[in-house]
């Protein structure tokens, strides 16, 4: 089957989302979901979205400060003042498609402060902030009429030259990209989908590792197909591992202990009581991510732990409970009380700083292709992301990428000679064990030698094994019939030699990136 559309989004996200919305009055816009709307990162975020609001304490300057602090002086400062600058503007427009930040009893927004922010400035819908902004942007693209959702649909492929039989290199320069091969999970076949204009917004890598927060659907999808499209792919080696994920062996994805509770005054303690953050950072326990999951690493390395403890007992139990409900009830079904009892956490990989190429337009380095959100790289988060800085840059974005895109569609047209997906010679695979223990390998390799400290040694390591997988991988693809888990796991494959690849090539620790080969300066 062949579809055509003005617009192509992969990925139902905040990102993918809100450009749909921004571009639909004028053209159609298919929006592809691997699963259904409702599962993405956005979904999944619980602490809220940062912008200045505040004005008798708060102002532009000190985010920008805090931004830079954070992301170690590698975020590119265009890209920092353009979110910050632009985020007020957005989050009135979040308020118009529905979404509801908590206020206080004076009618102002309740705001939270968070790791690395000198004030409070983090708007919060309780704490499953991420439910409340998908569940009113489905609402509100569901009622669009130029939008149509295609659920349980996989993009395999971006279109470009090379489907042309032209041959593309990374130095060949004016690639262009046509639209999409996009699975159909339910029947097994391959669509084709052109477009004019096409956004990736497939969000974030942390399925990648075996632990994560992040939604099993987060494979790195975009990144891995921009990658082999031969386009640009910047910072892979940032990988944030959020500091606090509850420890609940087996659970896959961990459940998120959200920063704001470190914010509303929770304290981390090694499992015989004792706080040790003040060994790390005079930040203590608001430290910037990086620095807090370093020192908890380092405590659990120290002492054989599988945890540490994150203690929010001495707080009042009726405002602890009426700020996180979600985080209560999650811990009171495994018999933890908050307001009584210690929370056992760990790190857990959380978020990307890295990715697809941007500019301040949102366009990547193949034309006619826009990234947004997680799986782009838009230089705003440097070397770290400072907390609640990403559902902002994703709509901020967004709206960058739509006004590019309504200025420059008119000059683009279809390309009717793209090819059908052959698949001719190919089966199902007989064996889907060798797909599953594949994709198994790959997060304790990533986990065990790519994660929180580094060294040249492991990443050596990672990479043989890797690379015996992704031999092994390659023959099974060309042999297979296209299939979510196959496709999936080729794109952990890339993904994860892409962080591999870019850790290597860093010689310094900065930032997210800390090898034990290169320690950092001393300041």
């Amino acid at each position: 089957m062949v579809c055509k559309y003005d617009y192509l989004v992969i990925g139902s996200g905040i990102a993918g989302m809100s450009f749909a919305l921004k571009v639909a009055d004028a053209g159609k816009v298919a929006l592809i979901c691997k699963t259904t709307l409702e599962e993405a990162n956005t979904f999944l975020a619980q602490g809220g979205v940062a912008s200045v609001t505040n004005r008798l304490v708060d102002d532009f300057d000190k985010h920008i400060k805090d931004t830079m602090i954070a992301g170690d002086y590698l975020s590119d400062p265009i890209a920092v003042e353009k979110v910050v600058r632009e985020a007020p503007s957005q989050i009135e427009q979040l308020i118009k498609w529905g979404v509801a930040f908590d206020k206080n009893e004076k009618g102002d927004f309740d705001l939270h402060k968070e790791g690395g922010h000198s004030e409070f400035r983090i708007l919060h819908h309780k704490d499953n902030t991420g439910a409340e902004i998908q569940d009113s942007l489905i609402e509100t693209v569901k009622k669009h009429k130029n939008i149509d959702v295609f659920e349980n649909r996989f993009a395999v492929e971006i279109l470009t030259q090379h489907h042309l039989g032209k041959i593309v290199t990374r130095h060949t320069g004016g690639i262009s990209c046509y639209g999409a091969y996009v699975l159909n999970i339910a029947t097994g076949e391959v669509d084709t989908f052109l477009s004019r204009i096409t956004l990736m917004a497939t969000g974030g890598v942390g399925a990648v590792y075996k632990t994560t927060t992040n939604p099993l659907v987060a494979t790195g999808d975009g990144i891995a197909m921009v990658y082999r499209a031969k386009g640009e792919v910047k910072d892979m080696e940032f990988v944030q591992f959020h500091p606090t994920a509850l420890y609940h062996p087996g659970d896959r994805p961990s459940f998120l202990i959200t920063e704001a509770m470190r914010g509303y005054g929770a304290v981390l303690r090694t499992t015989d009581g004792k706080e040790f953050m003040q060994k790390y950072d005079s930040r203590l326990s608001l430290a910037p991510r990086d620095i807090v999951a370093r020192a908890i690493d380092n405590e659990m390395k120290m002492r054989g732990d599988d945890h540490v403890y994150l203690d929010v007992t001495h707080k009042d139990a009726d405002e602890t409970k009426k700020h996180f409900p979600n985080i209560y009830a999650k811990c009171l079904s495994l018999g933890i009380d908050i307001t009584k009892d210690y929370i056992p956490v760990a790190p857990a990989a959380h978020y990307l700083c890295g990715g697809i190429k941007v500019d301040s337009n949102a366009c990547s380095s193949i034309e006619r292709l826009y990234a947004v959100g997680e799986c782009s790289c838009t230089g705003l988060h440097g070397g770290n992301r400072l907390a609640s800085n990403s559902l902002i840059e994703a709509v901020v974005y967004a709206d960058a990428a739509a006004k590019h895109a309504l200025t420059h569609i008119s000059k683009y047209v279809y390309r009717e000679d793209i090819p059908a997906w052959n698949d001719e010679g190919t089966q199902i695979p007989e064996e889907m064990v060798l797909i599953t223990q594949s994709i198994k390998e790959v997060g304790q390799i990533m986990s065990t030698y790519v994660g929180i400290v580094r060294s040249d040694i492991r990443l050596k390591r990672a990479w043989n094994r890797l690379d015996i997988i992704y031999e092994e991988t390659e023959r099974l693809f060309k042999r297979s019939k296209a299939s979510k888990d196959i496709c999936e796991l080729r794109n952990i494959i890339n993904v994860g030699y892409l962080i591999m690849r870019q850790a290597m090539e860093r010689k310094e620790s900065r930032g997210l990136h800390y090898t034990i080969d290169y320690p950092p300066i001393k300041k």
